[in-house]
């Protein structure tokens, strides 16, 4: 295996493992079946995948937060837009929150509407997504 010997900046380090995020929910969702669309620029539109289960399409953000806990508050930047789903991950933990798209300006990820699922394990996001209606 080829080792890297260059050092990264940690601006791009950081946008790598937020991308890393977004692979990751990406081949779940194409290994359930979905459909997995990626814009070319995710400029305004506020969506960093699409999906579609052939007649039905969702507009998912995914973003990464350093939570302290799962009563961390996140601010609500999609209020304008056609985001339907936004999946959040603790960064600096093991787990993640499914949240519908929401009105208020702020809220806790451990919010009555959010769903929690273990981010190392696709059959438990998976298990978690077949529960929203």
């Amino acid at each position: 295996m080829p080792r890297r010997l260059t050092q990264t900046k940690p601006h791009t380090h950081q946008t790598l493992k937020n991308m890393s995020y977004e692979s990751m929910v990406i081949s779940w969702l194409m290994y359930d079946g979905w459909q997995v669309f990626t814009p070319v620029l995710d400029n305004g539109h506020q969506t960093d995948i699409l999906i579609s289960d052939g007649p039905s399409y969702f507009r998912i953000q995914i973003k990464t937060v350093e939570a302290s806990g799962e009563d961390h508050v996140v601010d609500n930047k999609w209020e304008e837009s056609n985001v339907d789903y936004v999946i959040y991950f603790a960064r600096n933990s093991t787990w993640g929150v499914i949240a519908p798209a929401f009105s208020d300006k702020k809220r806790p990820l451990n919010h009555d509407e959010h769903i929690r699922f273990e981010a190392n394990s696709r059959t438990q996001f998976l298990k978690v997504l077949h529960t929203i209606d």
